[in-house]
Order: C-alpha cells, then structure tokens, then sequence
C-alpha cells in the first residue's frame, strides 16, 4: 500500500507541475507588473522577474526528475559499478566508465573510496579517471537545467561533449602510463569486497531510494540555485550585454582559455553555475565559452583536486587538470566555431 502510495502521488503531481509551469511566465508577469507595479525595463524589474520566474522552474524540475532518475541510480551501487568495469578493454572500459559515471552516485567527497576500490579491483588508472571525470561533470542536475534552461540541443550537446572528454582524457592517461605517479600506498592497500552484502532491492525499495535522493540532493543543492539564480538575476537587471560581450564572445580569441582560467579555482555545482551561465549567453557570450567555462567549474573543481592529492601524486593532479583542461578548450572553440 505504501508503495503504491509513493508511485500514485507523483504521477497525480505530473498535471499540476505541467500546468504551474505552463502559466509561470504569466504568473511571474502579473506578480511584477499588476500586483507590485514596477516599471517595466528598469534593472530592478527586471532582475526580479528573472528571479521570481526561475526558482520555481528549477526547483519543480529538479524536484521530479531526481526521483525517477534516483530510482535508476538504485541499480548501480559503487561495488556494481566496479564489477562491470573489472577486466574490460582499455578503451571499451573508458566508454563504459564514462557512461556508468552519468548514473552512478558521486561527489567530491567519495572520489578517494572509489579510487581506491577501482584500483584494487584492477581497474586501469586511465578508465577510472574516465569514470571520475563523467561523474561529477555529466550529473542528473546539470542535464535537468540545461534542458530546462536552454532546451534539450544545448543539454545534450553537453552530454556529449562531457562524455568526449571523459573518454578521451582517461584513454590518454591510460596511454601515459602514469601509475608510478600513484601514491605509493594505495598499491598495499585491500578494499574490502562487499560482493556479499549486496542485495537485491524490491521496487518499495526503489522508490523509496528515489524520495531520499530528492530530499538529499535538493536538500543540498537549494541554495546553490538560489545564490546562482540570484547573481543569474543581477546579471541580466544590470549587466550591459556589450560587457559580456566584449570578454566572452565569438570574435574574441582568448574568451575560451580565460573562461577555463576563471573557472578552474571557482567552486560550486551544476545547481550554483548554470543559472550564471544562463544569464552570461543571454547577455553576448558564446555558447562554446559558456559552456567551457561551466565545464571547468563543474569538472575541476578544487575540492575534488585537494582531496585526490590524498591518493594522487602533484605531476598527475597536474597532467589531470591539464588533460581535461586542453578536452574542455576544444570543445569550447568547436562550438563557438558551429554555433
């Protein structure tokens, strides 16, 4: 019954969002213009509107995909995730690492544990970093505003370009050969097998993993949107669109490296970044160094660097941030280029 309960009440939710989100823009205009009068233009207005109108929209969107996209994260513990990926290819496990790292659940905190079981179960150095890449880059949050944001082409362009880099950057670890730039302890060190503990879920169990992954992520990731949407606001209201640009735009040569620069040592997440990123194209930045500048935020973030320097040497933190760095510059002038 408890089930049933917990699969009914979201389907009999799915009209009420569509129609709140079909008539937010209304709504939002009706709230700025008729109920509180402002002046229409004005940077104030107008950074409110964008404020007003997004929270809900991301926050209704975050809210009903992580529960169906939680319920498939059930099917892919860390320990499954690492059985899969025992004895593949080299290059056939970097495809498959980089995809079970959409699906899998990671963060910045977890990439030592599992480091540290891939290596033990004798997973390649290079397709466990295709999979630490792909993780934290390609996540649920990320692809869910984007789609709602820029629409399903930019969302899965960004798929697609996270997943070319995570391939392509553990495939070229891979071939670097760059074990010995290992700490010298993670090779004397025996994960534990959990092979034995794993159990198979029942579908209460599923669903009930889909509710604690929307309390949990969203739980985490509010006031990220909230901040994002609110720098995103100030942006729009104030920033002159000549600004952006003159420093991010197609016909300027180093907007791409620059945006890696900036966004290599920022720290936030999908939910924090993208409402900016938003704002930055709306107001003349290119697509490609948007997006570049996203990527380095989301896939280099310092955290996870300072927290790898645990199990990793600095040459290949180093040959890491590079690798993935050059990835993400390619991908930032080929979409300025086709875009």
């Amino acid at each position: 019954m408890e089930t049933r309960r917990k699969i009914i009440i979201p389907l009999l939710l799915l009209p009420f969002w569509y129609l709140l989100y079909h008539y937010l823009q209304p709504l939002t205009d009706w709230i700025i213009d008729s109920m509180l009068g402002l002046e229409k233009g004005a940077h104030l207005t107008e950074a409110l509107r964008f404020f007003i109108f997004e929270i809900p929209k991301v926050l209704m969107l975050l809210t009903l995909i992580i529960f169906f996209v939680g319920i498939i994260r059930s099917y892919f513990s860390p320990e499954r995730t690492r059985k899969i990926l025992e004895g593949k290819s080299t290059f056939m496990g970097n495809i498959l690492a980089s995809l079970l790292g959409i699906v899998t659940p990671f963060c910045s905190c977890s990439a030592i544990p599992l480091f540290l079981g891939f290596v033990e179960s004798g997973v390649p150095l290079g397709v466990t970093f295709s999979f630490l890449i792909a993780a934290p880059m390609i996540n649920e949050v990320a692809v869910i505003l984007l789609f709602g944001m820029f629409g399903w082409k930019v969302a899965l362009i960004y798929v697609l370009t996270g997943l070319t880099i995570a391939i392509t950057a553990g495939y070229v670890i891979g071939k670097l050969k760059l074990e010995h730039w290992v700490q010298d302890w993670v090779y004397q060190i025996k994960v534990g097998n959990s092979e034995d503990g794993e159990e198979k879920l029942k579908l209460s169990d599923r669903i009930r993993f889909g509710y604690d992954a929307v309390k949990e992520i969203v739980g985490k990731v509010w006031i990220y949107v909230v901040i994002g949407i609110a720098v995103g606001a100030g942006a729009h209201g104030y920033v002159p669109e000549d600004f952006m640009a003159s420093l991010m735009g197609k016909s300027v040569w180093y907007s791409v490296p620059l945006s890696i620069l900036i966004g290599v040592p920022l720290y936030s997440n999908a939910a924090g970044i993208i409402p900016i990123v938003s704002v930055l194209i709306e107001k003349g930045a290119s697509l490609g160094t948007a997006l570049a500048f996203m990527m380095a935020v989301i896939g280099l973030s310092l955290p996870e660097m300072i927290i790898l320097k645990k199990v990793l040497k600095l040459p290949l933190i180093l040959a890491f941030i590079g690798i993935v760095a050059t990835g993400i510059m390619i991908v930032g002038y080929l979409f300025n280029y086709i875009f």
